[in-house]
């Protein structure tokens, strides 16, 4: 698809785009780009000097020898943005995604923003400012503090009167560090000083505040559209129940678990949120649904979300492409009554991790791999048989998505999909997802954010099958003998 010359506006359309990102997703960009018939560059630390979404971009710029610092400064991507030409950045996830700043800056320099602007990256990003826009615009949150703790002994008196257990959680940031639970006065004393040391290293500030804690709740996100012509819609609903400690490892759409009145109420409260604040472009509206079926308001991700795909195959509707069109001031191809769902998506999480050992990171060299194939699988990755996975960044090394008509037919298909995939020379999470998937409780939909925990026997899995450990030792010989 290639957009026309101009927008609705008479501006120049985009032409070329920075992506600011790396791994996955940076070649999911890079593919929209391609599609549209834009120009992409792609940026990288010199430890991703060899990463797929450097092969696969039009151009590549190193950010230099750092591993992280590269991807988080802001005034140097820009000035790349502006010297190679481009007219626009796509800021991915992570990293500088809901960075204010560098929407603030892209703005200064003539540099469209694939997101919604500073101001609203900056209200959002602040839970408690979020919470607050909430509650004005009738959305239901849980009870908890309405600005930052001063000190513990403001946690203990807000947490008398709230009940426990409490949430003790950091005001911005997210990806589940700066959060824990609290069972009791003496664990709320215990963790305060941890939770703000958390906040102070992963984000930079040492705001925290308390609320109540949704015991057990299922965690259902909803996916949302915005223009700049005034029109919201939102593409369904997300369950991202299945997740350790406060990180996901499979996405689900639609709910299992929401009948279509649920559905209808969640998808309001998701538009209703994004009007409130004015939203621009993608987003995610993060709901708590406890056990007596009452939503609870918990963050908005101003961003493209990892699971991004799995609402993709149920609409078939390219986020990322619909990104571009929002940033060209071009309004929303679709009503939301000409939005429609069909079948289950469910997206896995492949981690270079040792489920075994604490899932544990485990990178290094990739002997060898193949993606799987056959009718409604997907797989986004940014890996590569004798590709090196670096020990700076996420351990994500691919996502694998399934679609089918039934869900009983998506759980066969991902069982199907999961034995085909191969990952050899690193440990992965793949046999991890193939016990969950034997759960019953798994496979009748019945499964909330405690799932993990309270199955701790899924890790005594079977690490592999036979005909695995000499295909692995194959692999391993011939990359020897290759030299890889």
């Amino acid at each position: 698809m290639v957009l026309t010359s101009s927008n609705s506006k008479g501006y120049s359309l985009i032409k070329k785009i920075l992506i600011a990102n790396r791994g996955e997703i940076a070649v999911r960009i890079v593919r929209a780009c391609t599609e549209m018939g834009i120009k992409s560059v792609a940026v990288y630390a010199e430890a991703d000097r060899h990463s797929l979404h450097v092969k696969k971009a039009d151009e590549a710029y190193s950010l230099g020898p750092d591993t992280v610092a590269g991807y988080l400064n802001a005034h140097r991507i820009v000035n790349l943005a502006v010297a190679t030409g481009c007219d626009a950045l796509h800021p991915g996830y992570g990293f500088l995604s809901e960075n204010p700043q560098l929407a603030e800056i892209c703005d200064r320099r003539g540099i469209r923003f694939i997101g919604p602007d500073a101001k609203v990256i900056r209200h959002m990003g602040d839970k408690i400012m979020a919470r607050k826009s909430m509650i004005k615009a009738g959305i239901p949150v849980t009870p908890g503090s309405e600005h930052s703790l001063q000190d513990i002994n403001e946690a203990i008196e807000l947490a008398r009167q709230i009940g426990y257990p409490v949430m003790l959680k950091a005001t911005t940031g997210g990806g589940g560090r700066g959060i824990r639970r609290c069972n009791s006065e003496a664990e709320l004393k215990r963790f305060y000083d941890r939770v703000i040391s958390e906040a102070t290293k992963a984000f930079g500030s040492a705001d925290i505040f308390i609320e109540k804690c949704v015991v057990n709740p299922r965690h259902i996100e909803v996916q949302i559209l915005a223009d700049h012509h005034g029109n919201v819609i939102h593409l369904f609903e997300r369950d991202c129940s299945i997740q350790r400690r406060h990180q996901k490892l499979i996405e689900i759409a639609p709910s299992p678990q929401l009948d279509e009145e649920q559905r209808k109420s969640i998808g309001k409260l998701a538009v209703r949120a994004a009007k409130k604040v004015g939203y621009k472009n993608a987003g995610t509206v993060e709901f708590l649904l406890d056990h007596e079926n009452n939503f609870y308001f918990m963050e908005m991700n101003t961003r493209l979300q990892v699971e991004h795909c799995v609402t993709e195959e149920i609409t078939g509707i390219d986020i990322v492409k619909e990104q571009i069109r929002i940033a060209n001031d071009l309004p929303l191809r679709y009503k939301q009554s000409e939005v429609t769902r069909r079948g289950f998506a469910m997206e896995f999480r492949i981690n270079a991790e040792d489920p075994k050992n604490d899932f544990l990171p485990s990178f290094g060299r990739i002997t060898r791999y193949f993606a799987p194939g056959g009718p409604g699988v997907r797989t986004d990755s940014a890996i590569y048989t004798g590709y090196e996975i670096p020990p700076y960044y996420d351990s994500m090394c691919a996502k694998l998505t399934v679609w089918a008509l039934t869900w009983e037919e998506v759980l066969d298909r991902a069982n199907r999909a999961l034995n085909d995939m191969g990952v050899f020379g690193v440990k992965t999470t793949i046999p991890y997802h193939l016990e969950i998937l034997k759960s019953l409780e798994f496979r009748q939909g019945n499964f909330d954010t405690s799932f993990v925990e309270t199955h701790p026997r899924l890790i005594n899995y079977s690490v592999r099958r036979p005909e695995q450990d000499v295909a692995a030792a194959v692999a391993v010989a011939i990359a020897a003998h290759m030299g890889l």
